[in-house]
């Protein structure tokens, strides 16, 4: 049940054709695993719990860096020092104190996963390397959990979603060397990318619209341009190829 305070803040996406009410009880009953609150991780959680997603759970092992705040906008001068998920944590409650977020400052690794996902209906990849990436893929493969990937590079971003046995995922599309090392980006460019994964959790949660399932979005900013890309599903995929499932 939603409550007067909460039909009334909600009161402009209930309008939305398709939406409703039962639209924002899904949301209420919602629980998202966001890896990282850097560029991507700051407009994803924002945006999520502005809507009123029930649950957020939010991890991320760094502290604010005066390089951060170029594009991560719930960390500010004065969380400069702080872990990043003390400062998230400060600004999303102040923006919606209906929703619960979940704070772990602790590094994503192959033995920590199981346990921080356990429980969660979706995953929200705002990391910024690959590695990381491959392991939450991974574990969401493994664990049928919908995986909202999303990238920045520059003025490029990339974003699509993965449904487990139903769509390629991010081994399918991602092939070759890991590259590391810190990477040029200009703050619009999460913006832009994370809000784009924020509207597909929100679209998957309702159940509306359509996904960019097997679909792999390419936003150019210097451009001006938004490219599609289909994807097809790897038989042959470490993650979630046929012939790897039935090995």
């Amino acid at each position: 049940m939603l409550s007067r305070e909460e039909l009334e803040r909600y009161s402009r996406q209930i309008l939305i054709n398709g939406f409703g009410e039962e639209g924002q009880a899904r949301l209420k009953r919602a629980k998202v695993f966001i890896a990282g609150v850097g560029g991507l991780g700051s407009v994803t959680a924002t945006y999520l719990a502005a809507a009123g997603v029930g649950v957020i759970r939010i991890i991320d092992q760094d502290r604010v860096e005066l390089s951060n705040l170029n594009r991560q906008i719930l960390h500010h001068d004065e969380d400069i020092g702080k872990k990043k998920v003390d400062s998230a944590v400060q600004r999303l409650k102040g923006l919606n104190p209906e929703v619960k977020i979940e704070a772990i400052a602790e590094k994503i690794t192959e033995a920590s996963i199981p346990k921080l996902v356990a429980g969660f209906d979706l995953i929200v990849d705002a990391m910024d390397n690959l590695p990381t990436r491959y392991l939450l893929n991974k574990t969401a493969v493994d664990k049928k959990i919908p995986f909202f990937h999303g990238a920045v590079n520059g003025f490029e971003g990339r974003a699509m979603t993965i449904i487990p046995g139903q769509t390629a995922c991010l081994r399918c599309v991602y092939r070759g060397a890991v590259v590391e090392g810190s990477f040029p980006v200009v703050g619009v460019t999460p913006g832009v990318i994370g809000c784009i994964q924020a509207t597909e959790v929100i679209q998957y949660i309702v159940g509306t619209g359509q996904l960019l399932a097997n679909r792999l979005l390419v936003y150019d900013g210097l451009n001006m341009k938004f490219s599609q890309f289909k994807v097809q599903r790897d038989p042959n995929c470490p993650d979630c190829g046929t012939l790897r499932n039935k090995s």
